[in-house]
C-alpha cells in the first residue's frame, strides 16, 4: 500500500525520531553511497536507532522510496507565471540540476509506486498545468505539455546521472575517461561515416559541454513542438 493512501499509524513514544528525520537521513545515505546502500538496517545505523523503531513512521522500504522521491521533487522550483516558453525552460533546467545533484533518483522512479500523489509532486504538477493553461493550452494539452517536458528532462538527466555515477566509481575524471576511451571509439566507428563525423566533431569538446549543448537543443525542439498545439 502507498504511504499516501494508508491511514497514518498511531504514533508511539518516539521523541527523538520523526518521519522528516528518516527521509533526510535516507537522502544523505543515498547521496553518499548510492542506491545500493539504501536499507532500513543501514538507515537505522545512521540514525542510531533500531530499524524496527522507524516502522512507526514509515511502514516499509517502499513507503520510504515514495517519501524520498517526493522530497527530491520538493527541491525543484515551481514554474512561475510569465511567458510560457521562458518559464518552461527555467523549470526544465532546474529539474535537470536536481536530478544531477542526486544521481540515484532516476533509479528510484520505477520503484516509487504512486509517488505522484505526494504533496510536492502535486504542487509541482498544479503549477505546471497553470503555466501551460494560462499560455493558451487546453487543460488536456497542458497536461500533455507538462508530461512531455518531464519525460524529456527525466530521460536526459537520468542518462547523464548514470554517466556521472560510472565516472565516480571509476575514480577518473571525464577527461581522463575520454582520453582513454577515444582511440577505441574512433576505431569502432571507422566504417560508419555519420558516427565517424559526429565523433570527430565532439573530439575536442570540453567535459560536460556536449551534454549541456544537447540538452539545450533538445529542449528547444520539444518546446517548438509543443508550441504548435497552441490555438
Amino acid at each position: 500500500m502507498s504511504v499516501w493512501v494508508r491511514p497514518p499509524k498511531r504514533k508511539r513514544e518516539q521523541p527523538s525520531l520523526s518521519r522528516e528525520q528518516i527521509v533526510s537521513a535516507a537522502i544523505e545515505l543515498l547521496d553518499a553511497e548510492g542506491i545500493d546502500a539504501l536499507s532500513m538496517r543501514k538507515l537505522g545505523i545512521r540514525l542510531g536507532v533500531a530499524a524496527a523503531s522507524m516502522y512507526t513512521h514509515v511502514a516499509s522500504k517502499d513507503e520510504l522510496v515514495e517519501l524520498v522521491v517526493d522530497e527530491i521533487y520538493g527541491e525543484v522550483a515551481l514554474p512561475e507565471p510569465g511567458p510560457w516558453r521562458a518559464a518552461a525552460t527555467r523549470f526544465a533546467h532546474d529539474l535537470r540540476s536536481v536530478f544531477l545533484r542526486h544521481p540515484w533518483i532516476g533509479s528510484l522512479l520505477g520503484e516509487a509506486g504512486v509517488a505522484y500523489l505526494g504533496p510536492n509532486v502535486l504542487r509541482l504538477s498544479e503549477a505546471a498545468l497553470a503555466l501551460f493553461e494560462d499560455a493558451g493550452f487546453s487543460l488536456d494539452d497542458a497536461d500533455l505539455a507538462f508530461n512531455t517536458v518531464m519525460a524529456f528532462v527525466v530521460g536526459r538527466a537520468t542518462s547523464e546521472a548514470a554517466w556521472l555515477t560510472t565516472l565516480k566509481r571509476s575514480g577518473q575524471s571525464e577527461q581522463e575517461w575520454k582520453d582513454r576511451l577515444w582511440p577505441a571509439a574512433e576505431q569502432a566507428v571507422r566504417d560508419h561515416p555519420r558516427l565517424k563525423k559526429l565523433y570527430a566533431a565532439q573530439r575536442n569538446q570540453k567535459p560536460g559541454e556536449t551534454n549541456d549543448d544537447d540538452f539545450e537543443r533538445g529542449l528547444g525542439c520539444v518546446l517548438d513542438g509543443l508550441g504548435t498545439r497552441l490555438p
